[in-house]
């Protein structure tokens, strides 16, 4: 018995000063700059835009034909970034990864540089491997210059969203597996107040971390 008790209280002391399991961040999964043409100024964004080739860019929205693409490289105050002021209505645009989805569970996150005007707000937007679209409550907004924001997606909470209107629908998503990503981007709910202080949003660089997951086994296990 007083053995018992010595290795009893040799184990309550050896948990007592056991260390945090510390859970290791993703690597970057893609980066993307932006492209701008040969001609500059500002026009309708394309996939000549996107600087990874490793990356397809698509529109969403009704209007999603006039989100636009400006800027100059190295133009620290007007880098090239997308543009979603001559939206009528709701707009946003997505990445995807030609060879990979991303696993965004475990301290998946989000940083982008951006700038806005008015009431609009920059808000994730996913499209996960089994179709289902979804928008987050994150939201980034207006402010007098370029800013870096970085957020954690497993904060984040999610609505579903119809992908042809953008408009958000029904209660809170729980829990929604966010392990197989398909596209990954941004929303803005907002229709566009043209070239003026109305509203806008502005996203130059745009940076996802986590977890790369070939498409090739997602199919084989399916």
């Amino acid at each position: 018995m007083p053995r018992l008790i010595v290795w009893m209280v040799l184990a309550l002391a050896g948990s007592a000063f056991a260390q945090p399991v510390r859970i290791a961040r993703p690597p970057l999964f893609f980066k993307e700059e932006w492209r701008q043409l040969p001609s500059g100024g500002e026009h309708p964004v394309t996939q000549a835009a996107v600087s990874n080739p490793d990356l397809e860019l698509s529109l969403y929205g009704i209007d999603s034909k006039d989100i636009q693409l400006t800027g100059v490289a190295g133009v620290e105050n007007n880098p090239i970034h997308i543009y979603t002021g001559l939206c009528t209505t709701s707009c946003g645009a997505t990445l995807r990864d030609k060879n990979n989805y991303v696993d965004l569970t475990v301290l998946g996150r989000v940083r982008w540089l951006i700038k806005g005007s008015g009431f609009h707000r920059v808000q994730p937007l996913v499209k996960l491997a089994d179709g289902t679209w979804l928008v987050g409550d994150h939201s980034d907004g207006s402010s007098a210059d370029w800013l870096v924001n970085e957020f954690s997606l497993p904060d984040v909470r999610w609505l579903k969203i119809d992908q042809v209107k953008l408009l958000p629908k029904g209660l809170w998503v729980e829990k929604p597996d966010l392990s197989k990503v398909d596209e990954i981007g941004f929303v803005d709910l907002m229709a566009g107040g043209q070239h003026g202080p109305g509203g806008y949003v502005d996203v130059a660089d745009v940076e996802v971390y986590g977890k790369p997951v070939k498409r090739d086994s997602v199919a084989k296990t399916q």
